[in-house]
């Protein structure tokens, strides 16, 4: 037979052992059932993070939904020890406060992150880094102290929205910043370079190109700030200090949903305690609603 033509013999199916080549050996057993355990212990985890919501979630509605109602949401607070009253003035306080807020805060933890992703090289970005990281981790009633310290006693002179406005800005910045640095550094550079080499300046690059493609991203990451700076009490209360009547002068002392939950939560009396609970019930909803508007203005605008 020419060499040409001849074709090797086939491995036997069963080798001398008698098992097949094909069968699992005992280490691919072991393998496998490792496999399954720790998506078993992961799926685990996952669930009880979900779970430990919707229990919190649930209480609170449960404890909650009792106190809801029209007068709720219309009237003030009314005087120590008497039934009655809402929360009106505390719900329009927080959303001009979060507005104030995120007028100072988003610009400033914007191009912050702007510029750690785009420009920021050597020494200086790395201190701007650290700093952010550093803001970051402070516990929020440092944050109240210096602001008080600084704004309520020395500039302003007294309780004050504008101070309150100031603390809550100072939270949300740090957020801001990694966030967007974040999302920025994922935008592939490849986008970057084509439109440097069409003659874009960078700046218009950045505008134009960088930042719509981030666009998701960047949203998500100012909602978790003004989630995360809505529901924090201790700035607030060393700022500034609640006010139980609708105030637009935010050079007064302003109302706020934390400060009237602390103020309901303290008091002796089941009714305003029912309140309280109301009212963090409206604290989540805000907050939902915010998480749920955010959805639906980054649909479909995923990262490029």
């Amino acid at each position: 037979m020419s060499s040409d033509t001849y074709a090797p013999p086939l491995a036997p199916a069963y080798p001398p052992g008698g098992r097949s080549i094909f069968e699992a050996d005992a280490r691919y057993q072991v393998r496998r059932g490792v496999a399954r355990l720790m998506a078993v212990l992961v799926g685990l985890a996952a669930l009880g993070a979900v779970a430990v919501l919707w229990i919190i979630l649930g209480y609170v509605i449960w404890r909650g939904l009792p106190a809801i109602n029209w007068p709720f949401f219309t009237q003030r607070p009314l005087p120590y020890g008497e039934p009655g009253g809402g929360v009106g003035p505390a719900i329009a306080g927080s959303l001009v406060l979060l507005g104030v807020a995120s007028t100072i805060g988003v610009p400033i933890g914007l191009g912050a992150g702007i510029y750690l992703s785009e420009f920021g090289r050597g020494r200086f970005a790395d201190a701007v880094r650290f700093c952010g990281d550093l803001v970051a981790g402070l516990p929020s009633i440092v944050v109240g102290v210096f602001i008080w310290a600084l704004l309520v006693r020395h500039v302003i002179g007294h309780f004050s929205g504008l101070a309150g406005a100031a603390a809550l800005a100072i939270i949300m910045v740090p957020i801001i910043v990694r966030t967007v640095e974040a999302m920025l550094r994922l935008v592939p550079h490849t986008l970057r370079e084509a439109a440097l080499a069409l003659g874009v300046p960078q700046w218009r690059v950045v505008l134009s190109v960088v930042l719509p493609s981030a666009r998701a991203g960047i949203i998500t990451g100012v909602v978790l700030a003004l989630a995360r700076a809505g529901g924090e009490t201790a700035p607030l209360l060393l700022t500034t200090l609640g006010n139980m009547f609708f105030n637009w002068n935010l050079s007064q002392p302003t109302a706020a949903l934390p400060i009237q939950i602390y103020n309901y939560a303290v008091a002796p009396y089941d009714d305003w305690h029912t309140k309280a609970w109301g009212a963090s019930l409206v604290l989540i909803a805000v907050i939902g609603i915010l998480s749920v508007l955010t959805r639906l203005a980054t649909r479909g605008k995923k990262l490029a």
